[in-house]
């Protein structure tokens, strides 16, 4: 018997029409009800082996369905139902590693599955990671993807400076998601620009694209001509902040959470716009989104008595984003390229001079197909 066998044998156990009940040898105990085992069979009935996708519906068990006989063969528990007349197997691994009462379902994409940080946490470096490795070291990538899951962002340099090259950083990990920019958009000066990021002027923290509906989920920026003074790039974790609104003052974040608001964007050729709330949460309040900018926020209409209460809960947050120890500060270089996630970090820029050249071409993505990738490289490293 392997090590891992040993770890989840059973001690005992014992079972009512409507409930498994096992004590597992380290004293630990699983409580499982009939109908999520049956549910949950993983016979060739019930399941196809090959997609491991259910071949029945809810409504294809009865809705009486209980357990008429329990037994335990070697490493498998057997489990007789009644009155469908099925059986099922189910190995004490896989009993164990999905028993509900031992593992407490949680959320990757909200604030507990993230290293949330301020300023003094990248006192040594940002995270980091050459292009080159980054196509060609399954490691590498692997490491990569995990800082921007932990952190929000990573930085890829030594990306050869050609217009479209952000689409084929995207195509490493994921898929582009074209919006009314296209597949990709410059971010460069223009006149009469329909957006103030298409400008010299100074941005404030922000997450982009809040009036769509779903956001990109991620955002990447191609830096491939620098030569004007300033312009530099500012990062900021936008769940520690609410994280920090919700200890300052509970009211504020709990506000943020119930007001929804507009926001919209709009020129000759677009009007998109989506009602949501500042701040996302599961149904454990975690926060899983951030949406945030207050250059696109629209007309606000809100319940008349709470209006002044949602001003000094938008008011408190926005202060909190623009203090310096929640910042990280660098300016790209040619042949470097930021990625972050669009749903937490928000991005600001300083002004920079008219003179020199400044030219960053900028694409989205999702952020399922960066998760879906770093799943497969743990499965396969």
């Amino acid at each position: 018997m392997s090590i891992k066998q040993m770890a989840f044998s059973i001690e005992h156990f014992s079972f009512t029409k409507n409930q498994l009940t096992i004590d597992w040898s380290d004293g630990r105990k699983s409580q499982l009800a009939s109908i999520w085992l049956r549910d949950h069979c993983q016979m060739p009935q019930s399941r196809d082996p090959v997609s491991g996708q259910r071949l029945i519906n809810i409504t294809d068990i009865p809705v009486d369905i209980h357990i008429a006989y329990v037994e335990q063969n070697n490493d498998r528990l057997v489990i007789d139902f009644t009155p469908d007349s099925h059986q099922s197997e189910f190995s004490l691994s896989w009993l164990r590693d999905n028993c509900y009462c031992l593992n407490v379902q949680t959320d990757d994409r909200s604030e507990i599955g993230k290293k949330l940080w301020l300023k003094s946490t990248f006192e040594v470096e940002l995270p980091r990671c050459s292009y080159d490795l980054f196509c060609h070291s399954p490691d590498s990538k692997q490491s990569a993807l995990q800082s921007f899951k932990d952190f929000g962002f990573v930085i890829l340099h030594d990306i050869p400076c050609h217009e479209g090259q952000v689409l084929k950083v995207i195509k490493q990990f994921g898929f582009v998601r074209e919006t009314n920019y296209g597949p990709l958009f410059e971010v460069r000066t223009k006149v009469d620009a329909n957006n103030l990021a298409f400008t010299n002027l100074g941005l404030g923290c922000h997450l982009d694209n809040p009036y769509r509906d779903p956001v990109p989920g991620i955002q990447l920026l191609h830096c491939l001509q620098s030569s004007t003074t300033g312009g530099e790039s500012i990062l900021q974790d936008g769940f520690m902040a609410a994280n920090i609104l919700r200890d300052e003052n509970r009211q504020h974040f709990e506000t943020l959470c119930q007001q929804w608001i507009n926001y919209r964007f709009q020129d000759a050729n677009t009007d998109l716009h989506a009602r949501v709330p500042m701040f996302e949460l599961n149904e454990k309040n975690e926060i899983i989104k951030v949406r945030y900018n207050n250059r696109s926020i629209g007309n606000i209409k809100t319940d008349p008595n709470r209006i002044t209460e949602f001003y000094a809960a938008y008011r408190h947050y926005a202060e909190i984003i623009e203090r310096e120890a929640l910042q990280v500060q660098f300016k790209l270089s040619p042949g470097e390229l930021m990625m972050f996630d669009n749903t937490r970090i928000m991005h600001a820029r300083k002004a920079y001079s008219k003179g020199g050249v400044r030219h960053l071409q900028g694409a989205y993505s999702d952020l399922d197909g960066l998760y879906s990738t770093l799943s497969q490289l743990k499965r396969t490293n």
